[in-house]
């Protein structure tokens, strides 16, 4: 009840600054965290148990309807050509960065194994536009960058989830049996969470898209009914043992085919109820994380700044080779690649599962580390480099 207190209160004060924050550096997920950890400060009694838990399932749902909600918005012009930006940084860096960070992660942290650097280069490969919101919305920053930061961080989150269920499963093997835990992944982790998605994706789209059609349905309660399929897919699955997350993304996909205002009323409810389960994450995150601090190490710090800098930029500088994009904006597309949302939910899910393995202090210290930076350098770093490419942007159209 108390965590719950503490949130309300610093829910309001926030809201009382809101616009004051907005023309700030500061950013709502930085100033929840930051919020979250001075409360388990200042409460030491909060159980790491109780934040751990707490977090785990706000994130589950904040998750779900962020997988949703990116990919019934998606534009599917915008991945048609493979030469566009998104499909570079999805189809080239995505690959690249999960690589590059599973090598780094089993050089650089001692006794990690392959397979548990590469579940921590998975849980830390998506990105977060929510932590560079200056960006989005800066128009003086080409639209083309703006848009493919967007669609990135959209999708990305959703290719990462087969991968991390893929090594979980693999590095599962030795205890479970080689062949249950890659049939566990295949059949019902992948399979039903496919089925699952497309089901409800392509039924409840043509539902809502009949309603809409006839006059049946309001405006307004469009938002409720497009929000009740990620709900089901996130129910559902426990039901049949899918992954939530794979059927909530799967279904974003199909919804659009039977309802095309699919995006603007997913976006609608997403905009306010979606960012307040999100920072109510946030501000989880910075309360669990202040139980964990005993366990930072000097190799975990080194591996955070890594994955944020050379994993992230230079498969981005990879991808974009020959597009024409300036040497300058790809250090600005690398560099904005926030850890949030998405990494936080996949640590907790890579913790739900229970894999005993040697390495799994390790990889959650890594995790919390990673987006406490992240929350904290893109966050900070955001409007500042938004104005600087804008300017530069601006000298170059002249």
């Amino acid at each position: 009840m108390i965590v719950i207190v503490a949130f309300t209160i610093v829910t309001l004060f926030y809201c009382l600054a809101s616009r004051w924050i907005s023309l700030s550096i500061l950013t709502g997920p930085l100033v929840f965290t930051a919020a979250g950890v001075a409360a388990a400060m200042l409460l030491p009694n909060i159980g790491a148990s109780q934040s751990t838990t707490n977090s785990l399932h706000f994130s589950e749902i904040g998750l779900v309807l962020l997988l949703f909600t990116d990919a019934a918005g998606m534009n599917p012009a915008g991945l048609r050509s493979a030469a566009s930006l998104p499909a570079r940084l999805l189809l080239i860096g995505l690959p690249l960065s999960l690589f590059i960070g599973t090598i780094l992660g089993w050089w650089i942290l001692p006794g990690l194994t392959l397979l548990e650097a590469a579940i921590l280069a998975a849980i830390l490969v998506p990105t977060d536009a929510g932590l560079g919101e200056a960006i989005l919305t800066n128009e003086r920053i080409p639209q083309s960058i703006r848009e493919g930061l967007n669609v990135e961080a959209g999708l990305n989150d959703g290719l990462a989830v087969p991968f991390l269920l893929f090594f979980i499963a693999a590095a599962a093997a030795p205890t479970s049996g080689a062949g249950n835990s890659l049939h566990v992944y295949v059949v019902e982790q992948l399979g039903y969470g496919i089925c699952l998605g497309m089901g409800i994706g392509l039924a409840g789209g043509y539902a809502l898209g009949l309603a809409a059609r006839r006059g049946w349905m309001s405006d307004s309660f469009g938002q409720v009914g497009i929000m009740a399929l990620p709900a089901l897919c996130l129910l559902l699955s426990e039901m049949i043992s899918a992954s939530m997350f794979i059927a909530a993304f799967v279904a974003g996909l199909c919804v659009q085919r039977g309802f095309p205002e699919a995006a603007r009323h997913s976006l609608a409810f997403s905009r306010l109820w979606g960012q307040v389960l999100s920072l109510a994450v946030f501000f989880l995150f910075g309360l669990a994380a202040v139980h964990f601090r005993n366990d930072f190490t000097f190799a975990a710090l080194a591996y955070s700044i890594a994955s944020l800098t050379v994993v992230r930029i230079l498969p981005v500088v990879i991808a974009l080779i020959g597009t024409g994009t300036t040497a300058r904006a790809k250090l600005f597309i690398g560099w904005f690649g926030p850890r949030g949302l998405a990494s936080i939910v996949l640590g907790l899910v890579f913790l739900e599962r229970e894999v005993p393995l040697p390495g799994e202090i390790t990889i959650r210290t890594t995790v919390i580390l990673t987006v406490l930076l992240s929350i904290a350098l893109h966050g900070l770093s955001a409007r500042p480099g938004a104005a600087l490419l804008a300017r530069d942007e601006d000298i170059a159209a002249r």
